[in-house]
């Protein structure tokens, strides 16, 4: 088989669905598909799916995509996982366990979003324990041991029937090989591992902590020897087991023992696939000045450096968690996309701007973009026609930098009307807030060391050209595209051509199989200076919002 026949499958779960892309060795796609995925919500702050689910989701993307890209499965070479940071339970015949107050076994996961253990996350950071130094001094609740606590504190019959606890992306390589190997990068950034201090990177001493388990009530975990969460913890691209079994072969209409990567976090997975990128031929790579900006639901911030470099709120420093050899830091919106679509769709005049969109065949973003190019006529810019508009935008709490989950939303400057043209303005200062969040987090790791110049971003706000160009005037940096959209896709994809051993590295495959395209520059002048004091009044919402709750709390 010669290396341009080689092809390779990027499986990415998100929030909504599965998506499977098919690659070539130079990075470009073939064929993608997408199937939806269920989700519960029982009751406030619950989010729940099924793994059963997700897995059959998986395996329709892949058939569609392999018969799109129009290759025989032979010449798949390798697979690569990724997946949200959710929790999956399983008993000890692998069948689901529920985790919900439904009692429906088939509801086994707990979604990443899923808020229902800030009880037990304001207990573990009350502790102080050392391993929270590697997550921004504070944990999360959308990280795995505060909903482990909460599952044996409110759920004992899950707590003792489950046999196997699964980040999402290791679940999807156990169902595809039978091998429970976990990934460096969920267990480090969602389970407290300490990929830093792993035996079998040479002069480290142990990675599990043995007394953070046992300070917040989780002792069970230590005494089995962490089996039920990981005894065997690898990097990210090294191939798992003998590859895919039969059964999962068939499942995905390919060939067994085709080699399956040890999986990747799906954002993890887009800063793979996009930071390797050159700006020109033959330029510098240099790493530490670059971020990358994974958008959907919610927004990742990822950034790397050959030295830990510890950022108060914002998680890490991981070792090895994206980028093999060097430290992550990983600053992240809990709500993005999420919070743009909410503020569009619960609005009143949404309904009327579906039956527009549906009529003229575009999106409900191109007719608001069409709304707010007529306001703005005649302006210096388009950015201030929200001079009187504000927006907070932690309505599903702040993941980085602040780490408040009991954050919440605001917005100052509404009128007394309810037109098409106030929720464009509103869109527009609701996106604008956004990038705020994202410049917050960027000041954040500046004061920490770091001296980001470019940001290279995908997912649904790549696609958004209001969405980029704010956060590129906000920011005060440059914006990339990759030449190829779907980078989580060919990120995941790039971890199975590692494991095919058609790359020796993953740092190899970022330089081999990625590329640079669209590069947008920061505004200058006035429009500067607007965003500017914008991002005061940014900055003092929150601020006049604790002062809000302090007031109420003396009240009661």
């Amino acid at each position: 088989m010669t290396q341009d026949r080689h092809c390779y499958i990027g499986i990415d779960v998100g929030t909504g669905s599965a998506r499977a892309g098919v690659f070539n060795a130079s990075g470009k796609m073939l064929g993608q598909s997408s199937h939806p995925i269920r989700m519960w919500r029982p009751q406030a702050d619950f989010v729940e799916q099924s793994s059963d689910d997700i897995w059959g989701a998986c395996a329709v993307a892949v058939r569609q995509a392999v018969k799109e890209a129009d290759i025989d499965p032979v010449n798949v070479r390798g697979i690569g996982f990724d997946a949200t940071c959710s929790l999956v339970a399983l008993d000890e015949n692998d069948r689901p366990v529920s985790v919900s107050p439904t009692g429906n076994d088939e509801q086994n996961v707990i979604v990443w979003m899923d808020h229902r253990a800030l009880e037990q996350t304001a207990h573990i950071n009350g502790g102080g324990h050392a391993v929270l130094r590697y997550v921004g001094g504070i944990i999360s609740p959308e990280m795995e041991s505060p909903k482990l606590s909460w599952l044996k504190e409110n759920f004992p019959d899950c707590w003792k029937r489950t046999r196997r606890f699964f980040d999402l992306a290791d679940f999807l390589t156990y169902r595809s090989t039978g091998d429970e190997t976990r990934s460096l990068c969920t267990t480090v950034c969602k389970w407290t591992y300490q990929g830093h201090l792993d035996p079998k990177i040479p002069g480290s001493v142990g990675g599990w902590d043995d007394t953070y388990w046992q300070s917040i009530g989780l002792g069970e975990l230590v005494a089995e020897g962490y089996r039920r969460i990981g005894t065997r913890i690898r990097p990210m691209g090294e191939p798992i087991g003998q590859g895919l079994t039969k059964g999962a072969a068939a499942n995905f209409g390919l060939v067994p023992g085709t080699p399956v990567a040890v999986s990747i976090i799906d954002a993890h997975a887009g800063g793979i696939g996009m930071l390797g990128a050159r700006l020109a031929e033959g330029g510098q790579i240099e790493l530490e000045k670059r971020l990358a900006l994974i958008g959907g639901t919610s927004s990742c911030h990822m950034a790397v450096s050959e030295d830990p470099r510890f950022v108060n709120g914002v998680w890490g420093p991981f070792y090895s968690a994206m980028v093999p050899g060097l430290w992550l830091t990983e600053g992240g919106q809990s709500a993005t996309g999420a919070l743009i679509d909410h503020i569009i769709f619960s609005h009143v005049r949404s309904r009327e701007l579906e039956q527009d969109a549906k009529m003229r065949g575009i999106t409900v973003y191109e007719i608001l973009a069409e709304v707010l190019d007529r306001l703005a006529t005649g302006t210096e810019f388009p950015a201030g026609l929200t001079s009187e508009l504000h927006v907070q935008p932690d309505f599903h709490g702040n993941r980085s930098p602040r780490a408040n989950p009991h954050a919440r939303g605001m917005i100052s400057g509404l009128r007394l009307s309810d037109s098409l043209e106030d929720l464009a303005l509103l869109y527009l200062a609701t996106i604008q807030a956004v990038a705020h969040g994202t410049r917050h987090i960027l000041d954040a790791m500046t004061d920490s060391g770091y001296e980001i110049e470019t940001v290279l971003t995908t997912g649904g706000g790549a696609k958004n050209p209001i969405f980029l160009r704010e956060h590129a005037d906000i920011t005060g940096r440059r914006i990339v595209l990759p030449k190829e959209a779907e980078a989580v896709l060919l990120g995941s994809a790039m971890l199975g051509a590692v494991a095919a051993g058609d790359y020796a590295t993953v740092a190899e495959a970022m330089t081999k199989m990625s590329a640079a395209d669209t590069v947008i520059e920061p505004c200058q002048g006035a429009a500067a200076r607007y965003h500017d004091a914008k991002h005061e009044v940014f900055l003092r919402m929150y601020e006049d919002q604790l002062y809000y709750n302090a007031l109420m709390n003396r009240k009661s």
